[in-house]
């Protein structure tokens, strides 16, 4: 690559115009309001009622919001409409949507042909292959639950989500989410342990309304996945390998400004980029996806959207869409879109805060009432999620694990990997006084009037200010994740906080029981709950050094990288908690154990490639061709001294000897990256080696490469620099 591909491609990026794109518009000619075309490609409830019978509609209804089984029969009917709506909108194929455990979604596709007499073509979709498609289960992740040669998986319909059409330029493709197993049953996704975790914190907070003498009521779980991205004009993206192959940069000297003026947050949207934003947002919208807000994220070229929340599973698979239409619209407007957790060293990482809520009956569990009845409720919850929190904090930290995230948990840009609570001041001063509130009257209602725990309404969304550098903040009617990473599909991590809030819920039910129920037992349960959890419980600054003491002698995990995290997933009592909530089997749990440690090791890999790319072929050729041309001139230099010409040569020989020092600094280093990838491969204990061994040298030699890059003159380095791809026009 030469430097004028560089200069190329600056003048290029520098040089586009917004594109516009069409708009809906109807018969006259007029735009369309985005209520007219909302959902028009997504297989809806409302379209359902359209298109089925009216008792059809009514069992698939039940089918969707109640989890009813959908019988054969009806599911013929199913496909027949949806294949007919589907054909009218220029669909010819179909495919089961799913997401395997690369971390992607993935698709089959198979047309609606089918031949019959004398080869006669004619259009079918059944019940049959709706409910149930075969992919080849051998080449996905399965951490050893199935063989490279066992090959059948199948995937099967989630009615529960909305099927939906994915166009392309040249036609359209009906997409019917999916989960993924084996043919022994095991499951080989994201979706499947998703929607067992569902299931099972139903159960759960039915049983705890029951305990509380309520009636029992259908709970869901809701999320809304916040997205942040970068975009980099696509002209770069040949002309850097790292980020072509890894998604991140390996090298890069940061640019004089960075984020340091703090102007791009919230700053005003350039119009190259509003118009991507529009057309994401258009796309979205046809798909049934609510994308609600979008704004300039504190990074420069870093950007967030954010939907409306969905039940889970509809919510995660949202999110999946929303990463899958940034990345088409980009191309079309000369992006790239780039998801990595840490694309760009020395400035923001990207996260995904998952906004995570409990709903029954249409209301919010996690709402305050307007009543000490439904203030217990609430409190209830409430304690449901400290304890689950609290006692398996190992794993939330797991549930967020990765190679790129690593590089975001305490970097002043996402919370700690320390797990901890955030509730507000409200909340906390009411959680202090029922855990120190001693013996207690038995009428529970003069109890929480005495503690003030009545008057919880106030304690709305606007409490208390926020803290960002908490891993799980109350936000006034539900809870912000902010650990999960920008590259991760968040439907593990919202596993991971539906099963551990159904344990506490199962927790509390135990306690009700013990303690006699009635209110009096509820009131002592979530009593007892808060004191346990008590160390969750965190209100300062998360990025200090004080906190890393605190929890400590609080007996909080620190798991700093993933290898160590992961490990959590190994343990007793979180094995035990999945099987016993039937989300994951013990032999589901260790081949996820497998699949993300291979995952890690894999990113590390990638990036040991990428370096040696960028440091042998693009880096240090034109050091030594530099160094080499700096030496002549030197060279003639002392010549033209030594024939009595007075010339001051210290300045020229700080600058040679301080490239030869990089030099000699990369050479050592890239030679110390291939010995300690050597010496890794013969540890048991491979990611953990990659720990200690390889990410330090990829910090030593990046640390050389990157200033060799600010000693080589401009006109001769062939690398886009972070100068130029992270400031967009």
């Amino acid at each position: 690559m030469s430097v004028n591909a560089r200069f190329d491609a600056v003048a290029k990026a520098n040089s586009r115009l917004p594109k516009k794109f069409a708009r809906p518009t109807g018969p006259d000619g007029r735009l369309l309001a985005l209520t007219d075309y909302y959902g028009v490609n997504t297989f809806s409830l409302k379209v359902m009622a359209d298109k089925l019978p009216k008792p059809v509609y009514k069992r698939v209804r039940a089918c969707v919001e109640q989890g009813d089984k959908l019988t054969r029969a009806d599911a013929d009917m199913v496909a027949h409409a949806v294949k007919e709506w589907a054909i009218d909108k220029g669909v010819t194929h179909y495919t089961h949507w799913f997401q395997p455990m690369t971390g992607n979604t993935a698709e089959k596709h198979d047309a609606f042909l089918t031949t019959g007499e004398h080869g006669a073509a004619m259009e079918r979709f059944s019940g049959a292959s709706l409910i149930q498609g075969e992919p080849d289960a051998s080449s996905f992740p399965s951490g050893g639950t199935r063989s490279t040669f066992e090959a059948r998986g199948y995937t099967a319909w989630d009615p529960s989500s909305p099927m939906f059409i994915m166009e392309h330029d040249n036609g359209a493709t009906l997409c019917i989410p999916s989960a993924f197993v084996s043919y022994t049953g095991e499951a080989l996704d994201k979706k499947t342990p998703l929607l067992r975790s569902m299931a099972a914190i139903d159960r759960a907070a039915g049983d705890l309304l029951e305990a509380m003498g309520r009636k029992r009521l259908r709970v869901v779980s809701t999320v809304g996945v916040e997205q942040e991205y970068f975009l980099v004009d696509r002209a770069y993206w040949p002309l850097r390998p790292d980020l072509a192959i890894g998604g991140r940069t390996v090298a890069g000297m940061a640019p004089p400004k960075g984020q340091s003026l703090d102007d791009h947050y919230f700053g005003s949207i350039t119009p190259r980029v509003l118009a991507y934003m529009a057309e994401v947002e258009l796309e979205l919208y046809k798909l049934g996806v609510p994308a609600k807000t979008r704004h300039n994220e504190v990074a420069p070229s870093q950007y967030e959207i954010a939907p409306i929340y969905s039940e889970a599973n509809v919510g995660v698979d949202h999110n999946q869409l929303i990463a899958e239409v940034l990345r088409r619209v980009a191309l079309r407007h000369d992006f790239k879109v780039l998801l990595a957790e840490k694309p760009f060293a020395g400035i923001n990482g990207s996260g995904k805060h998952n906004n995570w809520a409990l709903s029954a009956g249409g209301e919010n569990l996690l709402e305050p009432g307007d009543n000490p009845v439904e203030n217990l409720r609430f409190l209830a919850v409430l304690a449901s999620v400290l304890l689950g929190v609290y006692r398996y904090q190992g794993l939330m930290r797991a549930s967020v694990a990765s190679y790129g995230n690593d590089f975001r948990l305490g970097a002043n840009e996402a919370p700690p990997a320390i797990i901890s609570v955030f509730l507000g001041q409200m909340l906390t001063r009411i959680c202090d006084a029922i855990e120190g509130g001693g013996d207690l009257p038995e009428n529970p209602d003069q109890a929480m009037l005495e503690l003030g725990v009545s008057s919880i309404p106030h304690v709305m969304q606007d409490n208390t200010d926020r803290n960002r550098t908490s891993p799980m903040a109350f936000t006034g009617n539900k809870f912000e994740f902010r650990a999960v990473g920008s590259d991760q599909n968040p439907g593990w991590s919202t596993t991971v906080l539906n099963t551990i809030v159904a344990e506490g819920m199962r927790q509390i039910v135990a306690w009700i029981n013990h303690f006699g129920g009635g209110s009096e037992g509820v009131f002592k349960a979530i009593q007892e709950a808060i004191r346990e959890s008590s160390a969750i419980r965190f209100e300062g600054d998360g990025y200090s050094d004080e906190w890393v003491v605190e929890a400590a002698k609080r007996g909080l995990k620190n798991l700093k990288k993933t290898p160590e995290a992961l490990k959590e997933l190994t343990s007793k009592e979180v094995i035990e908690l999945f099987d016993r909530h039937r989300v994951l089997s013990p032999a589901e749990l260790d081949a996820r154990f497998h699949i993300f440690n291979e995952q890690y090791v894999t990113a590390v890999d990638i990036e040991g490639d990428a370096m040696r790319i960028l440091v042998d072929e693009m880096i240090l050729p034109v050091a030594l061709g530099y160094r080499a041309k700096v030496a002549r001139d030197f060279k003639a230099l002392l010549d033209i001294q030594s024939a009595g010409v007075a010339i001051d040569t210290e300045a020229d020989a700080r600058r040679l000897n301080k490239l030869s020092a990089l030099i000699n600094e990369a050479q050592a280093a890239r030679a110390a990256m291939d010995a300690a990838f050597e010496a890794s491969a013969k540890a048991d204990d491979h990611a953990q080696a990659y720990v200690e061994n390889v990410l330090p040298a990829f910090d030593a030699l990046r640390a050389a490469v990157d200033g060799i890059e600010g000693v080589v003159p401009d006109e001769l380095w062939s690398m886009p620099k972070y100068r130029e791809m992270l400031f967009l026009v």
